[in-house]
């Protein structure tokens, strides 16, 4: 067995389809499907069931891809640790960011990083916590920025800052502040299923005993802030927004969000590996290039604030 098996063996497993995974691999059809035979017939298990229109792959023959897939990272890896020794930060990064965090600290900080290292070529995409978690333990991505804790053992969590969050109420104009165990519930909207900020946002209202209802008689969940945000403006609605998100609210929006008093909601933000990633020189940039942006922009949170935790219990 060879490396160039566990390259053809892992391009037909992602693409389930032979032809497709030769030309990804810049192979002939007969030369891969030939050499991963051999593999098979090496291990004495067959990884897929050819006879399936997509291939499937077998129960025994995923157990193989796993493990494929950690070695697969490992080599990946050995050549980022090389560059580690001779100081460099090179190659290409990948990062995926939460949509609740996305298009608000992106613009503050990512041009200029690039801008810092032209040989990292990086790509950047939005996902939900679930997914970035089950891709960064695959070992199919580098880094997430998420709301943290995910607390996993093979995972490690670099915090980035503390994000209040602050009360936005489309049907009144009020500056003052307002205790979160007095917020009215009964119009609130939420983020659609899936989104951790909803999570977090469930769990608040069932500690301070609130439920969650609308005087509307039909339910939305949005798929993003910008799209909530909308729906709620247009109902004379409620709903809760991290600070980011308003900073660069006009006059008008700005006349309806209610900062909170202490406790102040708030939830941490942070960047997220594998424990054996190994760019971490690139890791340590990145972080202090987010913290440089957010510094001025993000007040403090005191000790009585009050932290939402991002997953289920």
């Amino acid at each position: 067995m060879n490396l160039q098996q566990f390259q053809y063996i892992l391009a037909v497993a992602d693409t389930r389809h032979f032809e497709t995974a030769a030309a990804k691999c810049f192979v002939t059809q007969s030369t891969l499907s030939t050499m991963v035979s051999r593999f098979e017939d090496e291990i004495g298990i067959r990884i897929f069931d050819r006879k399936r229109k997509p291939v499937e792959i077998t129960v025994e023959g995923q157990a193989i891809i796993d493990q494929l897939r950690n070695i697969a990272g490992e080599v990946d890896q050995l050549g980022e640790v090389v560059n580690e020794v001779k100081g460099e930060i090179k190659g290409k990064l990948s990062i995926s960011v939460i949509p609740t965090i996305a298009p608000f600290l992106l613009p503050l900080f990512l041009q200029d990083f690039a801008s810092r290292f032209p040989n990292l070529s990086i790509s950047v995409n939005e996902q939900t916590t679930t997914e970035i978690v089950r891709q960064i333990n695959r070992r199919e991505l580098d880094i997430g920025i998420l709301s943290i804790p995910v607390l996993q053992n093979d995972l490690i969590e670099y915090k980035l800052y503390d994000e209040p969050f602050v009360f936005y109420d489309a049907g009144h104009e009020n500056q003052r502040s307002i205790n979160v165990g007095k917020v009215d519930m009964t119009n609130l909207c939420l983020l659609e299923d899936g989104h951790c900020m909803r999570t977090q946002v469930l769990k608040l209202c069932d500690k301070y005993g609130k439920d969650v209802a609308s005087k509307l008689n039909f339910e939305y969940k949005a798929g993003s802030i910008d799209s909530l945000l909308r729906f709620v403006k247009a109902n004379n609605a409620t709903t809760l927004l991290p600070y980011l998100s308003i900073t660069d609210f006009s006059d008008d929006d700005n006349k309806h969000v209610r900062e909170f008093s202490s406790p102040v909601p708030y939830r941490s933000i942070g960047l997220v590996t594998h424990r054996h990633f190994a760019k971490k020189k690139a890791v340590q940039e990145l972080q202090s290039s987010i913290f440089s942006a957010v510094k001025d922009i993000i007040p403090a949170i005191t000790i009585k604030g009050e932290k939402l935790m991002p997953l289920g219990d």
